[in-house]
Protein backbone atom coordinates (compact mmCIF):
# COMPACT_ATOMS: atom_id res chain seq x y z
CA UNK A 1 0.00 0.00 0.00
CA UNK A 2 2.95 2.40 0.28
CA UNK A 3 2.87 2.86 -3.49
CA UNK A 4 -0.48 4.70 -3.38
CA UNK A 5 -0.26 6.26 0.08
CA UNK A 6 0.44 9.80 -1.14
CA UNK A 7 -1.92 9.80 -4.14
CA UNK A 8 -5.04 11.89 -4.50
CA UNK A 9 -8.40 10.11 -4.78
CA UNK A 10 -8.81 11.07 -8.44
CA UNK A 11 -5.30 9.87 -9.25
CA UNK A 12 -6.01 6.47 -7.67
CA UNK A 13 -9.22 6.09 -9.68
CA UNK A 14 -7.44 7.08 -12.88
CA UNK A 15 -4.77 4.44 -12.25
CA UNK A 16 -7.44 1.82 -11.65
CA UNK A 17 -9.07 2.77 -14.94
CA UNK A 18 -5.75 2.54 -16.79
CA UNK A 19 -4.90 -0.79 -15.19
CA UNK A 20 -1.86 0.49 -13.27
CA UNK A 21 -3.53 -0.36 -9.96
CA UNK A 22 -5.76 -3.26 -9.11
CA UNK A 23 -9.28 -2.77 -7.81
CA UNK A 24 -8.24 -4.68 -4.66
CA UNK A 25 -5.37 -2.26 -3.90
CA UNK A 26 -7.64 0.75 -4.36
CA UNK A 27 -10.31 -0.84 -2.19
CA UNK A 28 -7.80 -1.42 0.60
CA UNK A 29 -6.80 2.23 0.43
CA UNK A 30 -10.36 3.53 0.69
CA UNK A 31 -11.10 1.17 3.57
CA UNK A 32 -8.35 2.70 5.70
CA UNK A 33 -9.68 4.52 8.73
CA UNK A 34 -9.77 8.31 8.19
CA UNK A 35 -7.13 8.94 10.85
CA UNK A 36 -3.89 7.39 11.97
CA UNK A 37 -3.43 6.59 15.66
CA UNK A 38 0.02 7.66 16.89
CA UNK A 39 -0.60 7.64 20.61
CA UNK A 40 0.31 11.30 21.08
CA UNK A 41 -1.91 12.33 18.15
CA UNK A 42 -4.57 11.11 15.77
CA UNK A 43 -3.50 12.35 12.35
CA UNK A 44 -6.39 13.28 10.09
CA UNK A 45 -5.08 11.52 7.00
CA UNK A 46 -8.28 12.07 4.98
CA UNK A 47 -8.55 15.80 5.64
CA UNK A 48 -7.17 16.75 2.24
CA UNK A 49 -9.64 14.41 0.55
CA UNK A 50 -12.57 15.99 2.42
CA UNK A 51 -11.57 19.64 2.45
CA UNK A 52 -8.78 20.12 -0.08
CA UNK A 53 -6.32 21.10 2.65
CA UNK A 54 -3.88 18.73 4.33
CA UNK A 55 -3.49 18.79 8.11
CA UNK A 56 -1.16 21.46 9.50
CA UNK A 57 0.85 21.32 12.74
CA UNK A 58 0.43 23.85 15.54
CA UNK A 59 3.96 23.53 16.96
CA UNK A 60 3.81 25.67 20.09
CA UNK A 61 3.70 23.62 23.27
CA UNK A 62 4.41 20.28 21.62
CA UNK A 63 7.10 18.04 23.08
CA UNK A 64 10.04 17.50 20.73
CA UNK A 65 9.43 13.77 20.38
CA UNK A 66 5.76 14.33 19.53
CA UNK A 67 6.51 17.08 17.03
CA UNK A 68 9.16 14.95 15.35
CA UNK A 69 6.75 12.01 14.96
CA UNK A 70 3.92 14.15 13.59
CA UNK A 71 6.17 16.20 11.28
CA UNK A 72 7.79 13.08 9.85
CA UNK A 73 4.52 11.22 9.32
CA UNK A 74 2.81 14.11 7.53
CA UNK A 75 5.87 14.61 5.35
CA UNK A 76 5.99 10.93 4.39
CA UNK A 77 2.30 11.04 3.50
CA UNK A 78 2.15 14.19 1.37
CA UNK A 79 5.75 14.91 0.41
CA UNK A 80 5.47 18.26 2.19
CA UNK A 81 4.51 19.52 5.64
CA UNK A 82 3.61 22.85 7.22
CA UNK A 83 3.75 24.00 10.84
CA UNK A 84 2.85 27.26 12.58
CA UNK A 85 4.11 28.94 15.76
CA UNK A 86 7.38 27.01 15.75
CA UNK A 87 10.38 28.08 17.82
CA UNK A 88 13.99 28.32 16.72
CA UNK A 89 14.79 25.36 18.97
CA UNK A 90 12.09 23.24 17.33
CA UNK A 91 13.45 24.14 13.91
CA UNK A 92 16.98 23.13 14.86
CA UNK A 93 15.68 19.83 16.24
CA UNK A 94 13.70 19.01 13.10
CA UNK A 95 16.48 20.08 10.74
CA UNK A 96 18.77 17.42 12.21
CA UNK A 97 16.35 14.79 10.94
CA UNK A 98 15.05 16.61 7.86
CA UNK A 99 17.80 18.89 6.47
CA UNK A 100 15.44 20.30 3.82
CA UNK A 101 13.29 21.93 6.51
CA UNK A 102 12.83 25.69 6.09
CA UNK A 103 12.08 28.11 8.93
CA UNK A 104 10.98 31.74 8.91
CA UNK A 105 11.65 33.38 12.29
CA UNK A 106 9.34 36.31 11.47
CA UNK A 107 6.16 34.30 10.92
CA UNK A 108 7.46 31.32 12.95
CA UNK A 109 6.42 29.01 10.11
CA UNK A 110 8.32 25.78 9.56
CA UNK A 111 7.85 23.70 6.43
CA UNK A 112 9.06 21.37 3.75
CA UNK A 113 7.46 22.38 0.47
CA UNK A 114 7.34 20.78 -2.95
CA UNK A 115 9.38 22.49 -5.65
CA UNK A 116 7.86 24.48 -8.50
CA UNK A 117 4.46 24.90 -6.86
CA UNK A 118 1.93 26.69 -9.07
CA UNK A 119 0.18 29.57 -7.31
CA UNK A 120 -3.10 30.82 -8.76
CA UNK A 121 -5.47 33.75 -8.39
CA UNK A 122 -4.58 36.59 -6.08
CA UNK A 123 -4.95 37.49 -2.41
CA UNK A 124 -3.78 40.85 -1.11
CA UNK A 125 -2.32 40.73 2.40
CA UNK A 126 -2.19 44.22 3.89
CA UNK A 127 -0.89 45.54 7.20
CA UNK A 128 -1.51 48.76 9.04
CA UNK A 129 2.06 48.90 10.37
CA UNK A 130 5.41 47.18 10.18
CA UNK A 131 4.88 45.62 13.61
CA UNK A 132 1.92 43.68 12.17
CA UNK A 133 4.09 41.88 9.61
CA UNK A 134 4.70 38.67 11.65
CA UNK A 135 0.95 37.92 11.68
CA UNK A 136 0.60 39.02 8.05
CA UNK A 137 3.42 36.71 7.00
CA UNK A 138 1.70 33.82 8.74
CA UNK A 139 -1.36 34.58 6.60
CA UNK A 140 0.59 35.14 3.39
CA UNK A 141 2.78 32.05 3.69
CA UNK A 142 -0.20 29.89 4.62
CA UNK A 143 -2.02 31.01 1.48
CA UNK A 144 1.09 30.46 -0.64
CA UNK A 145 1.62 26.97 0.76
CA UNK A 146 -1.93 26.08 -0.25
CA UNK A 147 -1.41 27.32 -3.81
CA UNK A 148 -2.46 30.98 -3.75
CA UNK A 149 -0.59 33.87 -5.32
CA UNK A 150 -0.13 36.62 -2.73
CA UNK A 151 0.49 40.35 -3.07
CA UNK A 152 2.05 41.83 0.10
CA UNK A 153 1.16 45.45 0.81
CA UNK A 154 2.61 46.49 4.14
CA UNK A 155 2.52 49.65 6.26
CA UNK A 156 -0.57 51.32 4.80
CA UNK A 157 -2.36 52.21 8.02
CA UNK A 158 -4.88 55.01 8.46
CA UNK A 159 -2.36 57.44 9.94
CA UNK A 160 -1.13 57.92 6.36
CA UNK A 161 -4.06 57.06 4.10
CA UNK A 162 -2.25 58.23 0.97
CA UNK A 163 0.00 55.16 1.26
CA UNK A 164 -3.03 52.87 0.90
CA UNK A 165 -4.50 54.86 -1.98
CA UNK A 166 -1.23 54.55 -3.88
CA UNK A 167 -1.68 50.76 -3.86
CA UNK A 168 -5.43 50.67 -4.31
CA UNK A 169 -5.38 49.32 -7.89
CA UNK A 170 -3.39 46.29 -6.77
CA UNK A 171 -5.65 45.68 -3.78
CA UNK A 172 -8.82 45.98 -5.85
CA UNK A 173 -7.61 43.36 -8.34
CA UNK A 174 -7.32 40.69 -5.64
CA UNK A 175 -9.98 37.99 -5.13
CA UNK A 176 -9.79 38.52 -1.37
CA UNK A 177 -8.13 41.04 0.95
CA UNK A 178 -6.57 40.25 4.31
CA UNK A 179 -6.36 43.31 6.58
CA UNK A 180 -3.94 42.89 9.48
CA UNK A 181 -3.95 45.65 12.10
CA UNK A 182 -3.37 46.32 15.76
CA UNK A 183 -3.85 49.59 17.68
CA UNK A 184 -7.46 50.61 16.90
CA UNK A 185 -7.79 48.19 13.93
CA UNK A 186 -9.33 50.71 11.55
CA UNK A 187 -7.62 49.40 8.40
CA UNK A 188 -10.25 46.71 7.82
CA UNK A 189 -13.08 49.25 7.76
CA UNK A 190 -11.24 51.47 5.29
CA UNK A 191 -10.51 48.57 2.95
CA UNK A 192 -14.06 47.26 3.31
CA UNK A 193 -15.34 50.51 1.85
CA UNK A 194 -12.94 50.47 -1.10
CA UNK A 195 -13.11 46.94 -2.54
CA UNK A 196 -15.83 44.70 -3.97
CA UNK A 197 -14.27 41.47 -2.65
CA UNK A 198 -14.39 39.88 0.83
CA UNK A 199 -12.14 41.38 3.48
CA UNK A 200 -10.75 39.14 6.22
CA UNK A 201 -9.82 41.26 9.22
CA UNK A 202 -7.04 40.07 11.52
CA UNK A 203 -6.64 41.98 14.80
CA UNK A 204 -3.13 41.85 16.22
CA UNK A 205 -1.91 42.22 19.78
CA UNK A 206 0.21 45.24 18.77
CA UNK A 207 -0.49 48.48 20.62
CA UNK A 208 -0.23 50.41 23.86
CA UNK A 209 -1.98 49.53 27.11
CA UNK A 210 -5.55 50.46 26.16
CA UNK A 211 -5.34 48.20 23.11
CA UNK A 212 -5.61 45.36 25.63
CA UNK A 213 -3.40 42.95 23.68
CA UNK A 214 -5.55 43.15 20.56
CA UNK A 215 -9.00 43.30 22.13
CA UNK A 216 -9.48 46.91 21.04
CA UNK A 217 -8.70 46.04 17.41
CA UNK A 218 -10.94 42.97 17.60
CA UNK A 219 -13.90 45.02 18.87
CA UNK A 220 -13.36 47.66 16.20
CA UNK A 221 -13.33 45.05 13.45
CA UNK A 222 -16.41 43.14 14.56
CA UNK A 223 -18.28 46.44 14.97
CA UNK A 224 -17.25 47.80 11.58
CA UNK A 225 -19.91 49.66 9.62
CA UNK A 226 -18.27 48.59 6.34
CA UNK A 227 -19.85 45.62 4.58
CA UNK A 228 -18.14 42.41 3.51
CA UNK A 229 -15.79 42.05 6.49
CA UNK A 230 -15.23 38.79 8.35
CA UNK A 231 -13.03 38.70 11.46
CA UNK A 232 -10.72 35.97 12.74
CA UNK A 233 -9.19 35.70 16.20
CA UNK A 234 -6.41 37.94 17.51
CA UNK A 235 -3.08 37.17 15.79
CA UNK A 236 -4.67 34.32 13.79
CA UNK A 237 -2.80 34.80 10.54
CA UNK A 238 -3.10 31.11 9.73
CA UNK A 239 -6.90 31.20 9.88
CA UNK A 240 -6.99 34.24 7.62
CA UNK A 241 -4.63 32.69 5.07
CA UNK A 242 -6.67 29.47 5.01
CA UNK A 243 -9.99 31.28 4.53
CA UNK A 244 -8.52 33.60 1.91
CA UNK A 245 -7.37 30.55 -0.05
CA UNK A 246 -10.87 29.06 0.08
CA UNK A 247 -12.29 32.31 -1.32
CA UNK A 248 -9.55 32.49 -3.94
CA UNK A 249 -10.29 28.92 -5.08
CA UNK A 250 -13.98 29.71 -5.38
CA UNK A 251 -13.15 32.75 -7.51
CA UNK A 252 -11.01 30.57 -9.79
CA UNK A 253 -13.90 28.12 -10.25
CA UNK A 254 -16.34 30.96 -10.94
CA UNK A 255 -13.98 32.36 -13.58
CA UNK A 256 -13.87 29.00 -15.36
CA UNK A 257 -17.66 28.70 -15.31
CA UNK A 258 -18.23 32.24 -16.58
Amino acid sequence: MEIIETMETKEILEKVRSGELSVEDAERYFKKQPFEEMGCAKLDTHRKIRSGFAEVIFCSGKADEHLLQIFGRLYSQDGEVFGTRASQAQYEMLKKHYPQTVYDPVSRIIKIEKDAKVRKGCVAVCTAGTADIPVAEEAAQTAEYFGTYVERIYDIGVSGLHRLLAKLDTIQRANCVVAVAGMEGALASVLGGLVDKPVIAVPTSIGYGASMHGLSALLTMINSCANGIAVVNIDNGYGAGYMATQINRMAAVATKLA
